[in-house]
């Protein structure tokens, strides 16, 4: 096992860790969480030699194989493939004693070094590096590519995939979501869930810290606290323990209460389409785990947006692209206010292509794209974070923005930030990529604006600052294209997804958690891989075909009934906006149009009590559904 033995550490003049002690047992899955610039990544670097204890010590048993993600990527000729392959150590050694036992004629170590790579698995190494980078985004040929001719972002997938190939029994993984989309997310998701070794990951994703982690261990205050179950579970339980402080207590029922205004605005909401159920359902979820962040450093929310013109931009065939590649083809795309998008597909599918055309940023190939007089766009994209004046000051970027405040309000609005105090006055230039990421934030927010455009805004955020940005983006009255493989944001901030797929952009039929199953049956090499590589038992897979093609019978009628309703929904809701639109038109209300009125207002009351008659069924039978997954599941259980 993996021990800690009061263990003690600094960096600089800053005392990271004093007097820890824990052991890690084989086979656990340790997401290690904690704030920004708390330790997280230097325990990682004392763990691989790194870095030196002042006191105490740890031990890792001495026949373990510890595998982690190198910060650099050399800028080799070295084709891809054989890049990761370097991940397999042993492999590579037999390989180089093979060569020299052919050259010195030794046929009886040429056969063991043989039997060797048979053991390990090495004559299908080749072919596991292969679906590594697959699983990745990589598409088929590139790994003959060579390193070098990769981008920074590719070139630290191919570090992951190296690292992954290494058949290690201690993995250390700091960030790894980072530079990955949602399908490659999803795709290591279930990787390590079939990881046979010990694992200690870093991340701010919460769902992917809730699919892969057995235990959570926080470090907080220079303390290490090692808890049991995902990180749901941990949420949980710090609540339990921070309730039993008095103060701590009334903060999180002011923190409740906050949080369940939104659920019961949300719940009253007409729509009952598939992912507008799930967000309420996330934002319940949320209301439960709103006490483990009463002492989060980030406060902050929306202002009213002012105007807010109906439509805020409208898309007409509209093909878009670059030089004259075109990557979407005649798009129709219409924005309201309340409007709440999260955009999925596939790696290079055109999602930051149409966010780039809605900010104005990519001017259309051919088609129309009408924006509102009074349309305010707040884009985030990675880019911005580098565009910002390295010699400035937190301070300064706000006063040249809103140059009316006075120095004390914008101060009090950067605390909310984590900019507080004397942290409003430092420099840019050596401030992290999450500092950077939040400021880009604060600066987008202060500028009210009607439509906000997010691509990947969460990356190099932590856990508090993702939990605060999903907690004000329930406030935002305009509309919101959100792009994200953190899918907890997904899942509580988009009432609808629309799938950018094969040059178009279409209504996404399900929510957030059949997207995976779209992907597999998009490609079915996406499917996630079997970090252990070995056969499962064919009698076991035959009795789990059989019973799986039993349940799919008996679900399908109720299935079909609920695509049905699911599509008469949308056909009355596209119908109800319809009659808004008309409804808005100022000369309808003339005394000569009153017949026409009449019919309108007559039509769209039918409307809604169809609407309200359609939804009341499609909950009956998505409660079906649910019911008969819960009786299916249950004997499972027990099995």
């Amino acid at each position: 096992m993996l021990q800690l033995k009061d263990l003690s550490f600094r960096r600089g003049p800053n005392l990271l860790l004093e007097e820890a002690s824990i052991a890690i047992y084989p086979g656990q899955k340790v997401g290690l969480v904690g704030a920004n610039g708390c330790g997280k990544s230097s325990l990682f670097a004392l763990l691989l030699g790194d870095l030196h204890a002042d006191a105490g010590g740890f031990s890792i048993p001495a026949d373990w194989e510890v595998a982690h993600v190198a910060q650099h990527t050399p800028d080799t000729e070295r084709a891809a493939i054989e890049f990761v392959l370097d991940g397999d150590r042993e492999l590579r050694q037999i390989e180089s004693e093979l060569t020299a036992a052919d050259a010195a004629g030794d046929g009886l170590r040429h056969g063991e070094l043989l039997g060797r790579l048979e053991s390990i698995g090495g004559y299908d190494a080749e072919s596991r590096a292969a679906r590594l980078l697959h699983g990745l985004g990589f598409a088929p040929g590139d790994e003959r590519r060579p390193v070098n001719s990769y981008s920074g972002g590719w070139r630290m997938r191919l570090a992951l995939a190296r690292t992954l190939m290494c058949r290690s029994d201690l993995l250390l993984l700091d960030e790894p979501t980072n530079h990955l989309d949602l399908d490659a997310v999803i795709w290591l998701e279930g990787w390590l869930k079939s990881y046979p070794g010990t694992l200690m990951l870093i991340s701010h994703d919460r769902d992917f810290l809730d699919a892969v982690g057995s235990h959570i261990l926080h470090l907080e205050h220079r303390r290490l606290t090692l808890y049991a179950g995902n990180y749901s579970a941990f949420e949980r339980q710090r609540a339990e323990r921070l309730a039993q402080q008095q103060s701590a207590y009334v903060r999180q029922q002011r923190e409740i209460a906050h949080m369940h205004s939104f659920v019961e605005r949300f719940r009253a909401k007409a729509t009952k389409a598939r992912q507008a159920q799930s967000r309420v359902k996330a934002l319940e979820r949320m209301e439960l785990i709103a006490p483990a962040h009463i002492d989060s450093p980030f406060r902050f929310g929306f202002e009213p947006a002012g105007n807010l013109p109906r439509p805020l931009l409208r898309m007409d065939k509209a093909t878009a692209g670059y030089g004259a590649k075109p990557v979407l083809q005649s798009v129709g795309f219409s924005l309201e206010p309340g409007d709440r998008i999260g955009l999925l597909g596939r790696n290079g599918a055109g999602k930051s292509t149409l966010i780039k055309v809605l900010a104005g940023e990519l001017a259309l190939l051919s088609g129309q794209c009408e924006r509102a007089q009074d349309l305010r766009v707040g884009y985030f994209a990675q880019h911005q974070l580098d565009q910002l004046d390295r010699h400035g000051t937190p301070l300064g970027h706000l006063r040249r923005l809103d140059p009316n405040a006075t120095e004390q309000t914008l101060r009090n609005y950067l605390g909310g930030f984590g900019f507080a105090g004397d942290r409003a006055l430092d420099p840019i230039a050596p401030l992290s990529g999450g500092e950077k990421a939040r400021l880009v934030l604060a600066m987008i927010i202060r500028q009210k604006p009607n439509l906000l455009l997010l691509d990947e805004p969460t990356n190099h955020l932590d856990l508090e600052m993702r939990h605060a940005l999903s907690e004000a983006l329930q406030g935002f009255e305009g509309a919101l294209v959100l792009v994200s493989h953190d899918r907890h944001l997904l899942r509580v901030t988009s009432d609808t997804l629309m799938l950018v797929d094969g040059g178009g952009v279409r209504l996404f039929d399900g929510d957030l958690d059949d997207y995976p199953a779209w992907l597999a049956g998009r490609d079915p090499a996406a499917r996630p891989a079997d970090a252990t590589d070995s056969a499962r038992d064919g009698g076991d897979r035959k009795q789990q075909r059989r019973q799986s093609a039993e349940a799919r019978k008996a679900l399908q009628p109720l299935r079909n009934r609920e695509k049905q309703l699911e599509q008469r929904l949308a056909t009355l809701n596209a119908r109800r906006a319809t009659l808004d639109q008309a409804l808005a038109a100022s000369d309808l209300y003339a005394p000569e149009s009153k017949a026409r009125l009449l019919a309108l207002l007559a039509e769209q009351r039918q409307i809604s009590a169809d609407l309200e008659a359609t939804e009341d069924a499609w909950l009956e039978v998505s409660e079906s559904i649910e019911q008969f997954h819960a009786s299916d599941d249950a004997p499972n259980a027990r099995a």
